[in-house]
C-alpha cells in the first residue's frame, strides 16, 4: 500500500457561512468512510497563521516566504493500493469540501 497526501489550499473553501455545518458534516462523513474502509491515517485543518521557518543553520524567522502563493488549509493522509484509489478519495473530499484537492504520493520511509 502507498500513502497519499490529499490537501487543499487555505481559502479555497468558498461558500456562504451558513453552509459550514453541512460542509463540515459532509467532510466528516468522508473521513468516517475512510476510517471504515481502513485507509485513513491522519488529517485535519491547519490554523490560519503565519508559519515559522527553521533554517538549516538553526535560525528562526517568520514565514511563509513572500513568494509563497498557496498555503495548506487542510489535509488527509490515506494508505491505499493505487493512485487511482487515492484520486477516488480525493474526489469524495472535493465534493464534501466544495473545493479542489491536490494529491501527492508520500515517499516510503527507508527505515521501515
Amino acid at each position: 500500500m502507498t500513502r497519499y497526501l490529499i490537501s487543499f489550499d487555505d481559502g479555497a473553501m468558498i461558500f456562504p457561512e451558513e453552509e459550514l455545518p453541512a460542509v463540515a458534516e459532509a467532510s466528516h462523513a468522508v473521513v468516517r468512510a475512510a476510517q471504515d474502509a481502513g485507509v485513513w491515517i491522519f488529517g485535519g485543518g491547519v490554523e490560519r497563521q503565519r508559519a515559522t521557518i527553521v533554517a538549516t543553520d538553526g535560525t528562526v524567522s517568520d514565514g511563509p516566504f513572500p513568494e509563497t502563493k498557496a498555503v495548506i488549509g487542510g489535509f488527509s493522509i490515506i494508505d491505499v493500493p493505487s493512485r487511482e484509489e487515492a484520486l477516488e478519495w480525493a474526489a469524495r473530499f472535493t465534493d464534501a469540501c466544495r473545493c479542489a484537492q491536490e494529491v501527492r504520493e508520500i515517499m516510503p520511509d527507508p527505515l521501515v
